[in-house]
């Protein structure tokens, strides 16, 4: 009977060994796994700060910031306004497609659908996000841009505005999913509150529930405009290559991204300026994204202490 009791206790003791053991080893487990994302990104961060410096080794911050982009010619010049400006114009164009229309859907979604037809649009509405972007690219170049063409007859056959418009389409299901998980996590006490006071369904939607989800919704716009700024392909086929300093919707205008896709496809031999000017200009990607998150965060931040 002793021997029983003895084994038993040898059994207790060895799981609880093999329990401390493993809870000893976990949390280094998770931190590791939890800095994976953190060293990946300080090593992207150092390899385009070690490549544009040998860039801005050869090119002045002066030229850098300028209207002349000619990265091929006899003089080459490699002026990132172009760029600039061909991004922030078609990002433009994408938001004020994607934002009302994601909010809108998002609106209908939380608050005015029945759960049948939520759980029938919502689905739909995120297979937008599972197209690839090349079969976007190919779609505003083949099928969107005709058509403006008609509409707009000085709209050349590479353009801003045809692309603008795709990628404002490719990134509703982002804004309405987001906004519409913001809104529906706002507490039904608010909501039963305005009821009680007589306010309607788009008044309840409009004054109490858009503010109290309003962090989670501008949360929704940031990483949408991230997106937007980040895109390749569309702008890559559906933009041209142009690299003029223009605020022309209808004329072809080359991107940061597409300036990326050009050169990476073997126009400039490595270690060349050319070669990397395409570090300076990821760093500068980069840089705009990092500045939008923070300014995100703050924005949120913000509203979220007001309400």
């Amino acid at each position: 009977m002793e021997n029983k009791i003895n084994v038993r206790n040898q059994i207790r003791n060895n799981i609880g060994k093999r329990k401390n053991n493993v809870d000893k080893v976990m949390p280094r487990f998770f931190l590791i796994m939890a800095s994976v994302s953190v060293i990946t990104t300080v090593g992207i961060v150092m390899t385009l700060i070690s490549d544009a410096y040998h860039f801005f080794k050869e090119v002045s911050i002066f030229d850098f910031f300028s209207t002349k982009l000619a990265p091929l010619g006899a003089n080459p010049s490699f002026g990132i306004l172009p760029l600039i400006n061909g991004t922030i114009l078609s990002s433009l164009i994408a938001m004020l497609v994607a934002i009302p229309i994601g909010l809108t859907a998002a609106m209908y979604l939380s608050e005015f659908s029945s759960k049948r037809t939520r759980n029938f649009v919502k689905p739909i509405l995120e297979v937008l996000a599972g197209i690839p972007t090349i079969v976007y690219g190919f779609f505003a170049y083949s099928f969107v841009t005709p058509i403006l063409m008609k509409l707009i007859p000085s709209l050349e056959a590479k353009n801003v505005l045809s692309p603008g418009i795709v990628m404002g389409i490719m990134i509703i299901p982002m804004v309405a999913s987001l906004s519409e998980d913001a809104m529906k996590s706002v507490p039904n006490s608010l909501r039963e509150g305005a009821y009680g006071l007589g306010s309607t369904k788009l008044e309840v939607t409009t004054k109490v529930v858009l503010p109290a989800a309003i962090s989670g919704i501008m949360a929704s716009f940031v990483l949408a405009i991230s997106r937007a700024i980040g895109e390749t392909m569309i702008v890559a086929i559906a933009s041209g290559s142009s690299k003029n300093f223009s605020f022309d919707i209808t004329q072809s205008m080359q991107t940061m991204t597409g300036y990326i896709v050009e050169f990476t496809s073997g126009d400039a031999g490595s270690g060349t300026t050319g070669y990397y000017s395409l570090y300076a200009v990821g760093l500068l990607l980069f840089i705009f994204t990092f500045v939008m998150n923070i300014i995100a965060q703050y924005i949120s931040k913000k509203f979220r202490e007001e309400y």
